[in-house]
């Protein structure tokens, strides 16, 4: 099958995660395994970075905001009392051809079409066909449960077969009550958690953007009957605010709104929040206006209360919630994808010709040189600031450079670099996205100056190396 444009650019921006130590395969060294992703040290960082800006958006500057971390594994009638037992699944088929497996409702959007629901389940409209060999035989559609099971204790059979939660979200509303009591809060007010999710897709795919194992950032806001349509708008704009903070263009922001007779029977509204991936439009996060449903369904199944008493007006209800839902592994391949840039430079001896967006796959024409950049907001940036001794075999500029480098690393996510010629150690951190690099030359040991360079525009300035942390402090911001 011939590679698009969008395919080589995700192969190329995959290639980059795996070199520069974003993401790699997970069991690399047994083959891999489907859905799942390890994230080495600078993808480690950037998940750290979107985890604490969320969390500081969410639940630092927003005091009626409160955190929780709930377990994995929970009892099973949580989900019962959710629906996902017995109504967490997916229509699936497979090619009867080249034995390819599908989630069917997908196969039928990417080919403009509508699944075809019956009195006994699904069915697929006659023109669908395998997108992998083209074959029209495939499969009736069948559900496919996306739990997955595990047992606890040394017995495996019913009474001990347990889940891995596919969404965070339970877990906030099981403790309501308790997070209520202890946190002194009163209605409106939220319950923020980050955490592991698991569904057993039926075809994970593009790169880390579907997976199996993921982690979501979730906030149940909590709110009186009737303000729900407030805080939905509310809860949405703040979230399209903080897209465009950590560096995603407004341009590839959309809101995709669900219609009435989309939405889930609980709510009363949804909106996603969609990007413009290389591979299509995509969801990012949902911000949901939930209703009452989830407390309603664990009153009921458990015989708790979960009831909320207004202490001024003696008002008792159950809260309605509005949930923001968020991936990070979405985010974080979005922010990558964003970054990623790939232009051609003129050579110094070719100083005449004009910089050129490069075309994925080929290389560049005579007279220009390569240059990969992910153009990272500060904020996201895994590491934020690289030093370079101009020459690794000069003792007087490595021992000033040190000296510099410790003071840096003490406050921001540094990285040393002093092997090679400083035009490839600029390249190097070019690739990962430090936005400045500090060069420590000669000149430095005469007037304690350094070589302050810029990522995207590539300038160099000296700087006082007295006056460099408040200026970076500045430019971090």
């Amino acid at each position: 099958m011939k590679k698009t444009k969008a395919t080589k650019l995700m192969d190329a921006i995959a290639s980059l995660c795996k070199r520069r130590g974003f993401i790699f395969q997970s069991s690399d060294i047994y083959g891999g395994i489907a859905g799942f992703w390890d994230y080495g040290p600078l993808g480690t960082e950037l998940k750290r970075n979107i985890r604490e800006s969320w969390w500081k958006s969410i639940v630092q500057t927003h005091e009626n905001v409160v955190g929780l971390d709930s377990s994995i594994i929970m009892h099973p009638r949580v989900w019962e009392a959710s629906g996902h037992i017995g109504g967490f699944s997916d229509p699936m088929v497979d090619c009867k051809s080249c034995k390819k497996r599908f989630k069917a409702d997908g196969l039928c959007e990417e080919q403009g079409e509508d699944l075809i629901t019956t009195e006994k389940g699904f069915a697929l409209p006659e023109n669908i066909k395998c997108p992998n060999c083209g074959s029209r035989e495939l499969t009736e559609p069948r559900d496919f449960d996306l739990m997955f099971k595990t047992f606890i204790g040394p017995v495996e059979d019913d009474s001990a077969r347990a889940y891995l939660r596919p969404e965070t979200a339970q877990g906030i509303f099981t403790q309501f009550s308790n997070v209520l009591a202890t946190s002194r809060q009163k209605i409106p007010f939220g319950i923020a958690q980050i955490g592991k999710a698991f569904r057993n897709e039926i075809n994970p795919r593009n790169f880390t953007f579907r997976s199996r194992e993921f982690e979501q950032m979730e906030l149940e806001f909590f709110v009186e009957p009737g303000t729900s349509e407030k805080w939905h708008t509310y809860w949405l704009e703040e979230r399209l605010k903080w897209y465009e903070k950590v560096g995603l263009s407004s341009d590839n922001i959309h809101k995709d709104v669900h219609p009435k007779d989309k939405l889930a029977h609980y709510a009363t509204a949804c909106v996603d929040v969609a990007y413009d991936f290389p591979f299509g439009r995509q969801e990012l996060e949902g911000v949901a206006a939930r209703g009452c449903f989830d407390l309603t369904q664990h009153q009921e199944c458990s015989g708790k209360s979960l009831e909320y008493t207004d202490q001024e007006t003696n008002e008792r209800y159950i809260p309605h919630v509005i949930e923001p839902s968020a991936g990070v592994d979405r985010i974080a391949l979005a922010l990558i994808c964003e970054a990623y840039h790939v232009e051609w430079l003129p050579k110094k001896n070719d100083s005449g010709l004009e910089p050129l967006e490069a075309e994925p796959g080929l290389r560049a024409p005579d007279g220009y040189e390569e240059r990969t950049v992910l153009r990272f907001a500060p904020t996201i940036a895994p590491i934020k600031v690289a030093v370079f001794p101009l020459l690794k075999n000069k003792p007087e500029l490595v021992s000033k450079a040190r000296e510099l480098f410790e003071q840096l690393q003490a406050i921001w996510p540094c990285f040393w670099d002093q092997t090679g010629a400083i035009g490839r150690r600029y390249r190097r951190q070019d690739e990962i996205g430090t936005p400045y690099a500090v060069t420590i030359d000669f000149d430095t040991l005469e007037d304690n100056t350094i070589t302050l360079r810029e990522r995207d525009s590539m300038k160099q300035i000296r700087v006082p190396i007295n006056e460099l942390i408040s200026i970076l402090s500045e430019k971090l911001k």
